[in-house]
């Protein structure tokens, strides 16, 4: 059988065709190649030969919007900024105006609860590695159906593995690109091996990160310690913990701070914890089939879970409206 050729007529009929269960989820696109915001899932596409996708030349963010309000958005802004002096990498919208596309396509998607993904792409223009033949950045605003996190996570917690891929250098590890394939693996162990998570550790034997979550732990005698971010993402749910859990120092915990943790330390901790954007903070209740603590959430997770709903619904300078 010959292979089709196919018409532009053709190839839009067929886009229009699609159903596809997954695109109920697809709220709306902002493209600046397409030059304004998509609705239509089928639609939502960006150049084959634009580099973010062939060599992962692109940095991201994602985070949460409730009840029109996204959290922590200048935080996000501010790494992203980071990210691409880093890369030498155009943003090519002022950060007020990328502000009223997030806002104008969260509207566009009709839901108040919403996730948003954040794209800067090195731009397409050939499939090489030179990003001089990229023809302009580019920037993608994705809106979709907000993630729910199983009640059974927060309730009786999570399951840890440690990784075998290695740890990130220095460099690639601080920036959040979109070249992921490290992340993705992890993400394969964990549900091969029928855990939650996978954490890795550096060759002398710290914790570092999961595939898109930060970690930390509670020693028993109080301290509550989370991996340096030296080899990691400063991730910004962990490090707005840092600052909620500052709260609570000097009543349910004796300090906290950055440290290097070993593997055996966290065997051997009353509490530990997953951070991450679309679940906050989780217990950890085994790791690498060793029970921590009393193989519950304790009170401390209690504590700084209900310390980031609180977070997420009253404190205006963590908010940003974008109700209309």
């Amino acid at each position: 059988m010959q292979t089709r050729i196919l018409s532009f007529d053709q190839v839009i009929d067929g886009l229009i065709s699609l159903n596809r269960p997954h695109f109920v989820n697809y709220l709306a696109m902002y493209s600046s190649w397409y030059g304004g915001i998509i609705l239509d899932p089928a639609l939502m596409m960006a150049p084959i030969d634009d580099h973010l996708f062939h060599r992962g030349d692109g940095i991201f963010e994602a985070f949460t919007c409730r009840n029109w309000n996204i959290y922590a958005l200048d935080r996000h802004l501010d790494r992203l900024e980071k990210g691409a002096a880093v890369l030498d990498l155009e943003i090519s919208v002022t950060r007020p105006r990328l502000v009223e596309i997030i806002g104008e396509t969260i509207r566009a998607g009709n839901s108040g609860d919403c996730a948003v993904r954040l794209f800067v792409s090195r731009g397409p223009g050939s499939f090489s590695a030179n990003p001089y033949e990229s023809v302009a950045a580019q920037l993608y605003v994705v809106i979709t159906a907000l993630p729910q996190t199983p009640p059974s996570r927060y309730e009786r917690g999570v399951i840890l593995k440690t990784s075998a891929v290695p740890v990130k250098t220095d460099y690639l590890a601080t920036v959040k690109t979109c070249n992921y394939l490290p992340n993705v693996l992890m993400k394969k162990e964990a549900v091969d091996a029928g855990v939650d998570f996978t954490i890795s550790l550096d060759e002398h034997g710290y914790l570092g990160e999961g595939a898109t979550e930060n970690i930390g732990i509670l020693t028993k005698g109080g301290d509550l310690l989370v991996p340096r971010f030296r080899r990691i993402l400063r991730g910004i749910t962990v490090t707005r913990a840092i600052d909620l859990a500052a709260t609570l120092v000097g009543k349910e915990i004796r300090s906290v701070s950055e440290a290097d943790v070993s593997r055996e330390q966290a065997y051997t901790a009353s509490e530990m914890f997953v951070f991450g954007t679309s679940v906050n903070v989780l217990p950890v209740i085994e790791f690498d089939g060793k029970k921590i603590g009393d193989g519950r959430p304790g009170p401390v997770y209690k504590r700084l879970l209900e310390l980031f709903v609180e977070d997420e619904l009253t404190n205006k300078e963590m908010l940003t409206s974008v109700a209309a």
